[in-house]
C-alpha cells in the first residue's frame, strides 16, 4: 500500500505545478504530494475511484491545494462535493489560483473553502507564499480527528 499523501495538489498548468512542487519541496514539509491534473482526477483520489479505488477513503491527504481553472469539472465543483460529503469535508481546501475574479472568491468561501490564495507572479513571492501555507496546515494546524465510518441502520 503506498503512503499516504500529505497534499492532494489540484493543478493543471505544468510550470505552476512544476514551481508549487518546488515550493513545496523547500523545507520537506510534505513527505508526499499527489498530483491531479483535473477535476476528476482530484475526485477520483479523493472518492477512492477510477485509477485509485484500491486507496482506503480513510487515508485522506492533510491539504488539498486547488487550482479553480480546470479542465472538464472545474474547481469549485471539486470543491462543492468535497465540502458536502460527510467522509472529506473536514479535508482542509486551500484554493491557489491566478483567477482575479471577485465572483470565485466569494463562491469559494460559499462552498466551504478554507482559504483563498492568488498566485503572485513573482516565483519568489509565489514560493514563500506556498511555503506558508504548507507550516501552517502541515505543521501549525491540529486537524479534526477523521470521521467515523457512516454506518447503514
Amino acid at each position: 500500500m503506498s503512503e499516504p499523501a500529505d497534499i492532494l495538489l489540484v493543478e493543471d498548468n505544468p510550470k505552476d505545478l512544476k514551481l508549487t512542487l518546488h515550493a513545496l519541496g523547500g523545507r520537506n514539509l510534505a513527505k508526499h504530494v499527489e498530483v491531479a491534473r483535473d477535476g476528476q482526477e482530484a475526485l477520483d483520489f479523493l472518492f477512492c475511484e477510477g485509477a485509485h479505488a484500491d486507496r482506503a477513503i480513510e487515508r485522506q491527504p492533510r491539504l488539498v491545494l486547488l487550482d479553480l481553472k480546470l479542465p472538464g469539472i472545474d474547481g469549485l465543483s471539486v470543491l462543492k462535493k468535497v465540502k458536502s460529503d460527510p467522509r472529506t469535508k473536514s479535508i482542509p481546501v486551500v484554493i491557489l489560483t491566478a483567477s482575479k475574479e471577485e465572483r470565485d472568491l466569494v463562491e469559494g468561501y460559499n462552498l466551504g473553502a478554507n482559504a483563498y490564495i492568488q498566485k503572485p507572479v513573482d516565483f519568489e513571492q509565489f514560493r514563500q507564499i506556498v511555503d506558508q501555507v504548507g507550516l501552517f496546515w502541515l505543521v501549525v494546524n491540529h486537524p479534526p480527528l477523521p470521521a467515523a465510518p457512516v454506518r447503514g441502520s
